[in-house]
C-alpha cells in the first residue's frame, strides 16, 4: 500500500481522451503518509573556490546534517554560475516539517550561517529552502532501479505511472491542480527588483513569489556502456545545454528566475556521472509555454522518446526530475553577488 493524494476535480486535465503513453515511466511514493516535503540547499560561493575550501563546507554541513533531526537524504553538487562563480552546494531533504524545524533551530550549521563572520571575506553562503505540502509536487522517473534525490527519503518506493507522455503531464501529477490552476500574481510577466543591492556584505531575504516552480531535472549516465555513453555525450547532453542556455539567455521570455547547472560530486570531489539542473520558474505556465512549443525542448524531449523506443527495456540512461510549487518560500543571501539566486528579480529585505 502506498500513499496518495488525490481531489475531485474541477480543473479539467491535460490528458488526452484515450491517452496510453507509449513508453512507461515511473513517480515516487511512500508507504506512510507524508504531509509535507522539504528541499533545503545551502552553498558556499565564491570566484576562487578551490577543493579545500568547499570540502571544509561541505564537512561542516554534513557534520550538522549528521544529528538527530537532520535530514533523510543528502548530495554535495557544485556548479559555475552566471556571473563565473563557482558554488559548492548541498541539499537536504525531509519528509518531516516538524524534524526539519528543530534542525533550524538547533543545528551548529545554523549558528554558522547566521555569525556575522558570513559577511566578510572573499566567500558567500546562500541557503534556498523549499518546504510544500504534499499536494504541491510531482516526480517522474524513466527508470525503476536509480534512486536520487527526494527519491532516497525513508520509506519511499517508486511505482508505475500513466501519466507521461503529453504536454501538461506534469501539471496532471500534481495534485492540486485538479482543483487550482496555480497562477502567479504575477500572470506570465517576469517581475524585476525595484532596488539593487550591492549584496557583498550584506545579508539578504527574498521570499519566493507564490506559486513559484522548481524543477529539478537529472540525468545519470554511470551504468551507461559504450554506445548508450556515446549517444548521451554526442547527442543528448548537447541539446540540453541548447536548452539550458536558452534559458539563462531569455529568462524574461522563459520566466525563468534562476537556473543552475550542477555536478555531483563523490566524497572527495570527483566528478560523477550524474548532473541535475534546478531551475525557479515564475510558474507553471511559464515553464508549460518552453517545454510544449520552443525547438530546443522539443529536441531534448524528441530524442528522449526515441532513445527510449530503440533501447526500451535495456535503457542504461536515466532521466528524472522533481518538481514543487511553492507556496511561500524564504531564500537568503549573504555576502553573495548581486546576480546570485532571485535577487535581480525580487525584492530582497536586508536584515543584517
Amino acid at each position: 500500500m502506498v500513499f496518495h493524494m488525490e481531489y475531485a476535480r474541477t480543473v479539467p486535465e491535460r490528458r488526452p481522451k484515450g491517452h496510453e503513453p507509449a513508453a512507461p515511466r515511473h513517480a515516487l511514493r511512500w508507504t506512510k503518509p507524508v504531509a509535507t516535503i522539504i528541499s533545503d540547499y545551502f552553498a558556499l560561493q565564491g570566484q576562487d573556490l578551490p577543493w579545500e575550501s568547499q570540502n571544509a563546507f561541505f564537512h561542516m554541513v554534513q557534520t550538522s546534517f549528521s544529528g538527530p533531526d537532520g535530514p533523510e537524504a543528502s548530495e554535495i553538487m557544485r556548479s559555475i554560475d552566471d556571473a563565473g562563480h563557482v558554488n559548492a552546494v548541498i541539499v537536504g531533504y525531509w519528509t518531516d516539517a516538524v524534524a526539519h524545524a528543530r534542525f533550524c533551530l538547533t543545528a551548529p550549521l545554523m549558528a554558522w550561517f547566521a555569525d556575522e563572520a558570513r559577511l566578510s571575506g572573499p566567500h558567500g553562503v546562500w541557503r534556498e529552502t523549499l518546504c510544500v505540502p504534499y499536494d504541491r509536487h510531482e516526480t517522474i522517473y524513466s527508470e525503476n532501479w536509480y534512486r536520487v534525490g527526494i527519491g532516497r527519503t525513508a520509506d519511499s518506493e517508486i511505482v508505475p505511472i500513466t501519466t507521461n507522455g503529453f504536454f501538461g503531464a506534469a501539471r496532471d501529477r500534481i495534485p492540486l491542480s485538479a482543483i487550482d490552476i496555480l497562477q502567479s500574481p504575477h500572470g506570465t510577466t517576469v517581475p524585476r527588483a525595484s532596488k539593487a543591492f550591492a549584496g557583498k556584505g550584506q545579508r539578504l531575504m527574498v521570499l519566493a513569489p507564490v506559486n513559484m516552480v522548481t524543477l529539478r531535472s537529472g540525468q545519470y549516465w554511470g551504468h551507461a556502456k559504450e554506445e548508450q555513453l556515446g549517444d548521451y555525450v554526442d547527442n543528448m547532453r548537447p541539446r540540453l545545454m541548447t536548452g539550458m542556455n536558452y534559458l539563462v539567455d531569455n529568462k524574461q521570455e522563459t520566466g525563468t528566475l534562476a537556473l543552475r547547472v550542477l555536478t555531483n560530486l563523490g566524497e572527495d570531489g570527483t566528478e560523477l556521472k550524474e548532473t541535475s539542473v534546478v531551475a525557479h520558474f515564475l510558474s507553471l505556465e511559464n515553464l508549460e509555454g518552453w517545454a510544449a512549443s520552443h525547438k530546443t525542448h522539443l529536441d531534448i524531449y524528441r530524442h528522449a522518446i526515441a532513445m527510449n523506443r530503440k533501447y526500451k527495456q535495456e535503457r542504461e540512461f536515466v532521466s528524472w526530475h522533481e518538481l514543487f510549487v511553492s507556496l511561500g518560500a524564504r531564500f537568503d543571501y549573504v555576502n553573495c553577488h548581486p546576480e546570485t539566486g532571485l535577487l535581480p528579480f525580487v525584492d530582497a529585505f536586508h536584515i543584517g
